[in-house]
């Protein structure tokens, strides 16, 4: 979920480490995400300005992205920030709550039915049920949280970024390291802050190991190992069950 706590870690975090030229990555901000912050918690509008500052200074400088720190010049720190949701069913839903406090311009979900009960809660915001059309049509957004299935992940993702929005992402962030690499380069080009949502990763004990290989107290890291102990979901592809039901696009 993107939340308060979130950002609170973010805030705190250190400079980002420096990656192996194996690892790919979108430009400023590689696995960042929520602590699980409560349903409901609110975005900080300064700690959020805050961190795209924090993180932009440290884009430009590591990466030499100067178009990067232009891009939350643009935007007025006393004011909410403009944002969209897609994707706003199960994941969705916490990522809509913890960005309530903002100015939710923009909702889109491929199902009519949660778009109904979100337009109920959210009056201000325009719905829609296709984010091609609303990336086209809403021209005063900041950035774009995406929930959506794992298939469409970079798609919404790399169409924000060359609109000039800010994103984050829920995990996994691509399918592929060609997507991933795409994704990159477009951030890169637009100059944009983006953020892929891995739970935990943010806290502060994960934050305690990377200062400390940071500084240098195991010594020079040359080689990470990393394994998958157990399986995750489903081990067989679901069986068709006929036409997507009316309220489903």
């Amino acid at each position: 979920m993107f939340g308060s706590a979130d950002l609170n870690a973010i805030v705190q975090r250190g400079p980002p480490m420096k990656p192996a030229r194996s690892v790919v990555s979108s430009t400023s901000a590689q696995a960042f995400s929520s602590a699980q912050p409560p349903l409901g918690s609110s975005v900080d509008r300064r700690r959020w300005m805050q961190w795209t500052g924090a993180t932009l200074g440290l884009a430009a400088s590591s990466h030499g992205i100067a178009s990067s720190a232009k891009a939350a010049e643009n935007i007025d720190p006393n004011r909410p920030l403009n944002l969209a949701v897609i994707g706003i069913a199960n994941r969705g839903a916490s990522n809509v709550a913890g960005v309530q406090s903002q100015n939710l311009t923009a909702l889109c979900d491929v199902d009519e039915n949660y778009l109904k009960d979100a337009g109920k809660r959210f009056p201000k915001a325009k719905l829609y049920r296709d984010y091609r059309e609303m990336l086209r049509e809403e021209n005063d957004l900041d950035g774009v949280v995406i929930s959506t299935p794992d298939h469409h992940h970079a798609p919404a993702t790399i169409r924000a970024i060359e609109k000039g929005l800010h994103v984050y992402c829920e995990k996994p962030l691509t399918h592929t390291v060609a997507e991933a690499r795409a994704i990159r380069m477009a951030a890169k080009e637009a100059g944009v802050v983006t953020q892929m949502g891995t739970q935990i990763h943010a806290g502060a004990n994960y934050r305690r190991v990377v200062e400390m290989i940071q500084d240098g107290v195991i010594g020079n890291v040359t080689r990470v190992h990393v394994w998958v102990g157990k399986g995750w979901g489903a081990t067989e592809l679901p069986e068709p069950q006929g036409e997507a039901p009316p309220n489903v696009d």
